[in-house]
């Protein structure tokens, strides 16, 4: 049996699978492909739906001509409790000890719903003034843990790695510790991730309730659209101001504004906290909504920081070989790459 996992991001909308081959000089892509998800999808817990999920996912890792059965899954960013801490510098074992304080200082459920991870993001050899460790602290509530399993097990797969969607997208895009000071943005269906990166670490996550879909309901109220029609608008016009006469941008400045308004908070924090010669010089953006049509002009024009499309595929050697229709969905396959990258073996 092939045990080589492959990466699965189940969306709200699609399904994203990528099966990688690790090489010393990189990756090769295996297999790909983006499947539509039934309309519940995982948000249901009606077992119908769930085995419905569940029939799609096969469908789909069977239409990629994947044979592991092996899988590496995200756990959607909305849905757990992620937050990057500094502590003083501990061992292993009294770090497992202090991560269960600072888990009740900071997750606002009781612990016993929780799956409590960390993982150590940087340790210093030894404390050179106040310096400190970082540690991501993720906890997971054990009923979407559980949800996760079931689905997947009905799915003839068996699950390698749950993490983050974020872990998944910072392993595809920063790939050393010279990654220059950037800010993540993840626009998802529903929520949108923002991530502050230095040093090649994530020193800040956060999460918003807007994402997409606030996008095409906007479009779609102030024109009549469906919302099929909407997300076809979204993606034809974008935020022009010429196309359509600049209607559709209208529409979606104001959701746009409020993930601005949080990337704005996060570089006052970044600021006040790094005083020194290390300022944000990108912003990343990815997802499905990365895609939308004068996006990357928006971010440059209103935080004065060089926006950038994320591309996933830098990473691959046999780039040159993919369909252009593959090449061009980068942003929304980033998640899936960074999970097929995760412990993938020669």
């Amino acid at each position: 049996m092939n045990k080589k996992p492959f990466g699965l991001n189940i969306g709200i909308t699609s399904i994203k699978v990528v099966w990688l081959s690790s090489l010393k000089e990189g990756f090769l892509l295996d297999a790909s492909i983006i499947s539509p998800a039934p309309a519940k999808g995982m948000l249901s817990e009606s077992p119908l739906d769930q085995e419905e999920m569940a029939r799609t996912i096969e469908t789909a890792v069977a239409n990629a001509k994947i044979v592991s059965k092996f899988v590496n899954v995200a756990l959607p960013e909305n849905q757990v409790y992620t937050k990057v801490i500094e502590m003083p510098i501990l061992s292993d074992k009294e770090l497992s000890s202090a991560i269960f304080w600072e888990a009740e200082q900071n997750i606002p459920v009781p612990l016993s719903t929780i799956t409590l991870a960390w993982n150590v993001l940087k340790r210093p050899q030894k404390s050179i003034g106040n310096e400190k460790m970082h540690v991501l602290m993720v906890g997971a509530p054990s009923v979407l843990v559980n949800k996760y399993q079931k689905v997947l097990l009905m799915a003839g797969l068996r699950i390698n790695a749950l993490e983050t969607e974020l872990l998944s997208i910072i392993r595809a895009l920063v790939l050393s510790e010279n990654f220059p000071p950037s800010i993540i943005i993840n626009i998802g269906s529903i929520s949108t991730s923002l991530a502050i990166i230095r040093n090649g670490i994530m020193i800040f996550t956060y999460s918003i309730p807007t994402g997409g879909i606030a996008i095409n309901r906007a479009i779609s109220t102030d024109f009549g659209l469906t919302p099929t029609q909407a997300e076809e608008y979204k993606k034809i016009y974008g935020i022009s101001k010429e196309a359509f006469g600049g209607k559709i941008g209208k529409a979606i400045e104001p959701i746009l504004n409020s993930i601005l308004a949080e990337v704005k908070k996060s570089l006052v924090f970044y600021s006040e906290k790094y005083k020194d010669d290390k300022p944000i010089r990108q912003v990343l953006l990815t997802g499905g909504t990365a895609k939308l049509p004068g996006i990357d002009l928006f971010f440059t024009n209103n935080t004065g920081i060089e926006t950038a499309i994320a591309n996933p595929w830098k990473i691959i050697l046999n780039q040159n070989e993919l369909p252009q229709q593959v090449l061009d969905n980068g942003p929304d396959y980033t998640i899936a790459v960074g999970l097929a990258m995760r412990d993938n073996e020669n």
